[in-house]
């Protein structure tokens, strides 16, 4: 497919960033939602961020076997398939009434998702020849930095203005029209052509195993701050069976001659230290597009509209840096000249992000979000390039595979992280903070008595208590205790990435090829 008219690459461009694109949306979407599903449905909202769990768990268990599946199936029947899935998925959650019958097609919206992001990849490279590899990785990195971001805006916009069904319903007409474009503009390589499935031995053990440790090992870290991690006997009990599942899913890999993926792969230094930093990646990606909207709607008291246009210009930066990435890749430039300069572009958003005030502006919060466009966009496709320095090409789809998830587990990782974070900070600052109000202290009761004459001259009703004051002055502690609470979140991003680099100076100096450029399309998913 490297001979694709322009045309034709164009539509195969389209469909695979778009496809992309809405798998990611689908991840962070929901999370501004909860509280209007939890009220429709019923539910409390511990028990509806179910939603978000079960198609995370199977977005993880999914990407590793897209290579497997897509040989098996072949990768264009697969592909489609899944895009199928997801949209038929998609119109069951908007219908659903009631939270079980949510999260059950949640579950297998995320199995048809898992397969958009990592076969995505492989037909964009496909349809583009190998001199022109470099700029295929830019769009498809584009997807990747994209999703994330718009998936709060988007969902934002839907909860104030729409029900919360409509989430899902926007992806079916998204989902008919890429199904249409892979079936009239993919075509099938030729080993899909004949294929021997009795030929083909499936290691069903060894996907029993990773779904166990995979799913266990997303769920500790989706729900283990709202379940009180280790005093939850479910959390303590999922951990071991995280730990027992994986340690015997690689066991099983390295010795089985018919792997599901091929962790001897491993062995290739450039990979380990790659995937490194792709976790690393994904920790701050993910884990800042959590937190900012959750900080400047209850800090600042955005609405959700407000809060994701506030990510807008981070997917702006990156929707015009990407292609010049994937050009500048092309041309011969080191991708770690990339990966040291959005490690630093990364550190100083969540340096600058940390520097907030509760008076800052909308306008103030553009250069942190443009800060992490920029980081962002010069991390995921150089390090996509790196990962596969040094591997054979049968090695590669194996590579890529764990790039792919390890970017989604840093992610997952990087949101609990966060959240359990922020709730331990929290409760710091507000006892740092009450410590300096004493009940007999004159500044405290001249405070409180300041409160109550503009209540009275407000024409709110006191009843000559201090209980509403003394309210008013517990709600700004909380306020203020969050804000400090998440500054402190983004001083402990900029750590996370300042701990982290000098792993940077342990990757290979060498540069992918053309010819191995082009066997990254003919070997990953």
């Amino acid at each position: 497919m490297g001979d694709q008219n322009g045309f034709s690459r164009f539509i195969i461009v389209l469909t695979t960033v778009t496809a992309t694109i809405i798998e990611l949306i689908d991840t962070s979407i929901v999370n501004v939602a909860l509280a209007q599903i939890s009220g429709n449905l019923g539910a409390t909202i511990e028990d509806t961020s179910w939603v978000i769990t079960a198609y995370a768990i199977a977005n993880v268990i999914i990407i590793p076997l897209t290579g497997f599946l897509a040989k098996f199936f072949g990768r264009k029947n697969y592909y489609l398939t899944s895009i199928i899935l997801f949209t038929i998925a998609s119109y069951f959650c908007a219908q659903s009434s009631g939270l079980g019958e949510l999260v059950i097609w949640r579950f297998i919206q995320g199995i048809g998702g898992g397969a958009l992001l990592s076969t995505s990849q492989s037909i964009l490279f496909d349809a583009f020849p190998p001199t022109k590899r470099g700029l295929a990785s830019g769009l498809f990195g584009m997807g990747i930095v994209l999703g994330p971001a718009i998936g709060p805006t988007l969902g934002g916009y839907i909860v104030d203005n729409y029900h919360w069904s409509w989430i899902f319903l926007i992806n079916i007409p998204i989902g008919m029209l890429a199904a249409t474009l892979v079936y009239r503009f993919v075509d099938k390589k030729a080993d899909e052509l004949n294929i021997n499935r009795k030929a083909i031995r499936v290691d069903y053990l060894g996907v029993l195993m990773l779904a166990v440790g995979i799913g266990s090992l997303q769920y500790v870290l989706e729900r283990g701050q709202s379940d009180d991690w280790f005093q939850s006997s479910t959390i303590i009990l999922l951990t071991g069976a995280a730990f027992l599942g994986l340690m015997f899913f690689i066991w099983r890999q390295l010795v089985i001659s018919y792997p599901l993926l091929d962790l001897r792969v491993m062995k290739s230094r450039n990979l380990i230290v790659s995937n490194i930093l792709t976790f690393v990646t994904g920790f701050g990606l993910f884990g800042s597009v959590f937190i900012f909207p959750v900080m400047v709607q209850r800090v600042f008291g955005y609405t959700p509209t407000e809060a994701g246009e506030a990510i807008i210009p981070g997917a702006l930066v990156a929707i015009f840096i990407m292609p010049i990435l994937g050009r500048s890749l092309s041309a011969g430039v080191s991708p770690i000249i990339f990966v040291v300069l959005g490690f630093i572009f990364f550190m100083l958003h969540g340096y600058t992000s940390s520097l907030a005030t509760p008076e800052s502006s909308r306008w103030w919060f553009v250069l942190p979000q443009v800060l992490r466009g920029i980081g962002t966009s010069m991390l995921i496709v150089p390090l996509i390039n790196q990962a596969v320095v040094g591997l054979k090409p049968q090695e590669m789809s194996s590579g890529i595979a764990l790039t792919n998830m390890l970017r989604q587990l840093g992610g997952a990782f990087g949101i609990a992280m966060m959240n359990t974070y922020v709730t331990q900070r929290i409760a710091l600052h507000r006892n740092l903070l009450l410590s300096n109000f004493q009940a007999n202290d004159p500044e405290t009761l001249s405070r409180l008595a300041f409160t109550a004459k503009s209540l009275i001259a407000r024409g709110i009703p006191t009843d000559g208590s201090m209980k509403v004051p003394l309210k008013i002055l517990d709600m700004t502690l909380t306020r203020q205790s969050a804000f400090l609470a998440y500054l402190d979140a983004f001083q402990l991003i900029t750590l996370f990435f300042l701990a982290a680099s000098p792993f940077i100076f342990l990757l290979s100096r060498r540069k992918v090829d053309k010819e191995t450029m082009a066997k990254v399309a003919e070997e990953s998913h």
